[in-house]
């Protein structure tokens, strides 16, 4: 597997540097949708004649914080929602530096109501089937990305 890293993709030097330290293989490509896919690489061993993408198939969108996906829900929201309603069926919001706690509390530097802010976030889940996965300690993102998509890929070989 190799993971794919949208090159528009910024400040993930952590999650680049867990990639490296534990010899995950990625690389860098424009990808429509999403910070991050993957591709399984030829492998005539095992049968595999090409490459294969995923990235239409699943991603996962970075937001580094919480004032980030404030102002996509806020000022940038109808090209979020554009984003999201063309993205793959199958895909996560990875939300890092943050709990759920910290919205509802109004732990976050922006004008962003949160009511309005936590309401905005179900309703995307709803509507665009984008489940929002809390990451308070980013040292951890490369770990989920990994195992994301290795855990999507053993499914996808099962049949689901």
């Amino acid at each position: 597997m190799t993971i794919l890293v949208d090159t528009r993709e910024q400040k993930a030097d952590h999650i680049i540097g867990y990639f490296d330290r534990k010899s995950v293989n990625h690389k860098k490509k424009a990808l429509n949708y999403g910070d991050y896919s993957f591709m399984i690489p030829a492998n005539e061993k095992l049968g595999i004649q090409r490459d294969i993408y995923f990235d239409s198939k699943v991603c996962i969108e970075r937001k580094g914080s919480l004032e980030e996906i404030s102002g996509n829900l806020s000022k940038d929201r109808a090209r979020f929602e554009k984003e999201l309603s063309l993205a793959p069926e199958t895909k996560v919001i990875l939300l890092e530096n943050a709990n759920y706690s910290d919205i509802a509390d109004g732990n976050y530097n922006t004008q962003y109501n949160k009511k309005s802010f936590i309401g905005s976030l179900h309703s995307f889940w709803f509507k665009y089937n984008v489940p929002i996965f809390f990451m308070p300690d980013n040292k951890y993102s490369g770990l989920f990305i990994r195992l994301y998509f290795e855990y999507y890929f053993k499914n996808y070989l099962k049949g689901k």
